[in-house]
Parts: C-alpha cells; sequence; structure tokens
C-alpha cells in the first residue's frame, strides 16, 4: 500500500471533552461534514456522540441519510440549504433542517438562520417562527483572526434573539467555542477543533487538542544525483553536489498538494526537506545518506504538524485535512482507539 492513514479515535474522544469543558454547560454539537473533514465521518460521529457530544452537524442531506444508520437515535442537523425534493427524505430520515430564507418547510424540525456578518447564508431578518422552529443559528466570520467583528456579530445576534430564549441559540464554531466564551450560548458547533487542529493555524496543544489523523507511507526508491542532476517535473531541484533523494509514492492525487514543495516530513524521525516538483504519485525528499527502500516515512504525526504543511502551502488545515484520499486503491485508513 502506497500510504496509511491513521485515524484515533481516542484523540477524538479527548478532543470533545476538552471542548466541553471549554463550553462550560453549553452543549457539543460535533461537525462531521466532508466526511468529517476527511477524517471518516461515520466513525467520527459515533465517537463524539459516545465522549458527550449532544447533536451531529453535517452539510447536505445526503450526508445525513449516509450517517443515520450508524448514528441512529443522533440528533442530525443539516447546515447547508435542502432542496424541496429532499424534504420528504428529511422528514423520514428525523432530520432537522436550517432555512436561511423563503417557506418554512412542514413538520421538519428547523433552524432559523440570521446573517449577522458573514455574508452568505442566512436572512437579514428574522422571520416570525413557526411551530416546527426549535433553534436560531448565525455563523462567525472571524472567530479565529478578528475578536472584536466576531463579538460585533454576537451582539446582533442577542439584539435579535432576545425574544426567543425559548429556542436553542447557537453560534460559536471552534474558535468561538475556545476564545470567546460570550459566544457559546446553549450549543456550539465545532469541527476542526474535534480533529486536533488548530482553528487558529498554530500548534493544536496550545488548547488543549490533540490531532486525530497521522499520515504514513515509506522510501519506494533512493536515488544519488550527481552535480547537475534534477528530479522532478521542470527540474526546480538540481543538485550541487552529490545528493540522495528518496521517492515517496504520494503526490498530489492523495492530497499531498503539489505546492508542498520546500515543506519537511519526517524520515525515520529525522526532518527532511521536500524538493523538487510533487507529481500526481509521487514527491522527492532530500536525504542526508542512501537509504533503503522500505524507510518510514511520516507525512503528518510523530510531532510534524498539519498546520506546517498548510503554512507552507498557503491555506489551512481544514482544505488539507479534507482532501487527503482514503480510497482503497490509493491509501489505507487505520482506525485506532488509544
Amino acid at each position: 500500500m502506497r500510504s496509511d492513514v491513521r485515524i484515533d479515535l481516542g484523540a477524538l474522544r479527548r478532543n470533545a471533552r476538552t471542548l466541553l469543558r471549554a463550553l462550560d454547560g453549553a452543549e457539543l454539537w460535533a461537525v462531521v461534514k466532508a466526511d468529517a473533514y476527511g477524517h471518516g465521518a461515520a466513525d467520527c460521529a459515533a465517537a463524539a456522540l459516545d465522549a458527550g457530544a449532544a447533536a451531529v452537524c453535517v452539510a447536505t442531506v445526503d450526508e445525513a441519510l449516509a450517517l443515520r444508520a450508524r448514528v441512529p437515535a443522533a440528533r442530525l442537523v443539516v447546515l447547508g440549504p435542502a432542496a424541496d425534493e429532499e424534504i420528504a427524505a428529511a422528514r423520514a430520515a428525523r432530520l432537522e433542517l436550517v432555512v436561511s430564507g423563503g417557506a418554512i418547510p412542514e413538520d421538519v424540525p428547523v433552524h432559523l438562520k440570521l446573517d449577522t456578518g458573514m455574508g452568505r447564508w442566512g436572512t437579514s431578518e428574522l422571520p416570525s417562527p413557526a411551530r416546527k422552529v426549535v433553534g436560531v443559528m448565525t455563523h462567525l466570520a472571524t472567530a479565529d483572526s478578528d475578536p472584536a467583528f466576531a463579538r460585533a456579530q454576537l451582539q446582533r445576534f442577542r439584539e435579535a434573539t432576545d425574544h426567543l430564549a425559548h429556542l436553542l441559540r447557537h453560534a460559536a464554531n471552534s474558535a468561538a467555542a475556545l476564545r470567546l466564551p460570550e459566544s457559546r450560548l446553549d450549543a456550539a458547533r465545532c469541527g476542526i477543533a474535534l480533529y486536533g487542529l488548530s482553528p487558529f493555524g498554530t500548534d493544536p496543544a496550545e488548547d488543549g487538542l490533540e490531532p486525530v489523523l497521522a499520515w504514513h507511507s515509506e522510501l519506494a526508491l533512493c536515488k544519488r544525483l550527481r552535480p547537475g542532476d534534477s528530479t522532478g517535473y521542470g527540474r526546480r531541484f538540481v543538485a550541487r553536489d552529490e545528493t540522495w533523494v528518496g521517492i515517496v509514492p504520494v503526490g498530489y492525487a492523495d492530497g499531498f498538494r503539489r505546492d508542498l514543495t520546500g515543506t519537511h516530513v519526517l524520515v525515520e524521525g529525522e526532518r527532511r526537506r521536500v524538493v523538487g516538483t510533487v507529481s500526481m504519485d509521487s514527491f522527492a525528499v532530500e536525504l542526508d545518506r542512501e537509504r533503503p527502500a522500505g524507510t518510514a516515512v511520516t507525512i503528518v504525526g510523530g510531532g510534524l504538524l498539519l498546520e506546517e504543511h498548510a503554512r507552507a502551502a498557503g491555506t489551512i488545515t481544514y482544505e488539507l485535512a479534507s482532501r487527503i484520499e482514503t480510497s482503497p486503491e490509493r491509501a489505507r485508513r487505520v482506525v485506532v482507539e488509544t
């Protein structure tokens, strides 16, 4: 197998309990959209619920329907819009829907969404709640980067929903749950922190979180480059001196992005630099000496954080994690409990 993606549900459970302590009485709603940000929605939803989460959130009705058999008794909330033709299936599966405008569907529990500054889904003014409305919500745009704007959003939300205190009110995401106590309200919808990834792009241990995902491969071969030799498309790495490079059978089709040249991986625990152009099915790593084929390579884990790769690529961990390919044809997905 070209690589192993290891998912530690024990770490996820501990992260859930860390978030519950931070929430100080508010409910934790586990966000497992996009296959739990690449971690496996069914396994992660079940583990989060077992650790104390009160609900599971997804993006689409189809995601919720796929989960229902695994978590038959769970509160399942669909955060994205539902098409008219999906309402019957949502009703039959006991889903809760978020409504951002238009007609409120009948006989389905509904959360009304107020746009307080995200400028995306949500109404500018809340309609009068109908009988099946069970909650009101908003989405914070800058809880990870601009607390002042997040607090302004919260103020608007509270003012708009003070008369709806009998309904569930929820606004906090992971960043707000960890750093903005006033955002916690009745429930917090936490995704990235549940997986032990920092919503602030820093070391998750600063907030008591443990990475859930580790990614391992090995050297497929080792090559000696003479001065002037190169590796990879475009000759982006040309050896100045005699240099050993290892070829790792993981590339951008596996989720190791093309712009990760220059990041580091661990070769038998030693940090080594990724060189040359990352190709579809492999990348090259600069070595200090010849290494045998089969030498262990850690892409994520062992103290090497996904946050570091995100900084190298100029992106966020959400994107990197959700794009790691775990189909049986490309990688082996291993679920463990520690």
